[in-house]
């Protein structure tokens, strides 16, 4: 039996309800019709589309991390070192509640290091803040230029700075996302914390 919401007026109007019945077995017919009208009796259900959607994410996601395959291991003894994140050089994410911003310095074009950081040649003219959603961190970590990961496969995070205390608990849950998904992409992930490393 197929129900679309077009015939669900002619269903209702063709069942013989007797004068004789009581307003309850009316709402209890009512209810009971009222399923069937908006779901339908069709093959093609939402539901049965969720399996197809986790697997199509689940191709982009593998089809990511052969992509990020291509980016060296991380140096653990090149990333340890770094005491900030201002002279940290991979990308890394900053969490807030609804997004991430991933931070990206893109290498260096000029071989020389001659005039590097100076006027001529800002490191600041080389950074890049795109704001992304929590689930296109993937796709943009692939978008990021090789020579901008010079330690390796591995990405700093940090927690917003600025949210209100009321948004800390969504910011810890998008931590822990970002960290499954690096984990997803085979990256290493290094939590900052506000008191220098992780």
């Amino acid at each position: 039996m197929t129900v679309n919401m077009g015939n669900f007026g002619m269903l209702i109007a063709d069942m013989s309800i007797p004068t004789g019945r009581s307003p309850l077995a009316i709402v209890l017919a009512t209810a009971l019709a009222l399923p069937l009208a908006l779901t339908g009796c069709h093959g093609g259900s939402a539901i049965g589309s969720i399996p197809g959607l986790a697997a199509e994410r689940q191709q982009a996601l593998e089809a990511a991390r052969q992509q990020m395959e291509l980016i060296p291991p991380p140096s653990k003894s090149r990333y340890m070192a770094v005491q900030s994140l201002n002279t940290w050089e991979n990308p890394y994410v900053t969490v807030q509640g609804s997004m991430v911003t991933l931070h990206v310095l893109i290498g260096d074009a000029n071989p020389s290091a001659l005039g590097v950081g100076g006027l001529l040649r800002p490191v600041n003219a080389r950074r890049r803040n795109l704001d992304v959603r929590l689930s296109d961190l993937p796709t943009a970590l692939n978008a990021v230029p090789e020579n901008a990961w010079p330690y390796g496969r591995v990405v700093a995070i940090e927690e917003a700075h600025d949210a209100p205390a009321s948004a800390r608990p969504q910011i810890r849950r998008n931590v822990e996302a970002v960290l499954k998904t690096l984990g997803d992409l085979g990256v290493v992930a290094y939590e900052w914390n506000d008191a220098g490393r992780g």
